[in-house]
């Protein structure tokens, strides 16, 4: 079994210290801010699900026990990618008559722009992946979280995560490869 690096704060948030908190929020936060991020594509809502996997740690961890071998880093990430999906499904598109204005594709000499806008590109691409596939992909390459802690955070197989995973790289490069061509017409 894999020792858990945080482990030692467990006794402290425990007893409802708010500094162990504190800590553990030092160590993850940004993690975990980022795989919400990626999941739905919205600062504001990262922070809510970042906000709210934290709380539902300090209230699960009286009673949190990793005898199933997962880690208070792995709990989290599973948590959070569940409050991640459950916000998508939640959210309803808004439907209007309005089309929307063509972004301005022109190359630019800037090289931190073009690489932004292909960030945005391949953010676009992973939201538009069925959820479990983006949640693998997210947490293996934004994440980089092994194949059993990526498994063990969608509560899958390493088998079945790993063919999430392909199918999520099929995907998004089709995504991808498409975008390009249509760019190019």
């Amino acid at each position: 079994m894999k020792q858990d690096p945080d482990i030692d704060l467990l006794p402290s948030l425990r007893a409802g210290e708010s500094a162990a908190l504190a800590a553990l929020m030092d160590r993850h936060l940004n993690r975990v801010h980022a795989l919400a991020w990626h999941m739905t594509g919205d600062r504001t809502q990262a922070e809510d699900i970042s906000q709210e996997t934290f709380l539902r740690f300090w209230q699960a961890a009286p009673r949190w026990s990793n005898d199933g071998g997962a880690t208070i880093l792995t709990w989290l990430r599973r948590v959070a990618t569940r409050l991640c999906i459950d916000e998508r499904r939640r959210k309803k598109p808004i439907y209007s008559d309005a089309v929307p204005d063509r972004p301005d594709l022109t190359p630019s000499a800037d090289i931190s722009l073009v690489r932004s806008e292909i960030a945005q590109r391949v953010q676009a691409a992973i939201l538009t992946l069925p959820e479990r596939q983006r949640a693998a992909l997210v947490l293996s390459y934004y994440q980089h979280a092994s194949q059993s802690e990526g498994a063990s955070a969608l509560g899958v197989s390493e088998k079945a995560y790993e063919s999430l995973l392909s199918r999520a790289r099929s995907k998004l490069k089709s995504n991808l490869m498409n975008e390009k061509a249509s760019l190019t017409l």
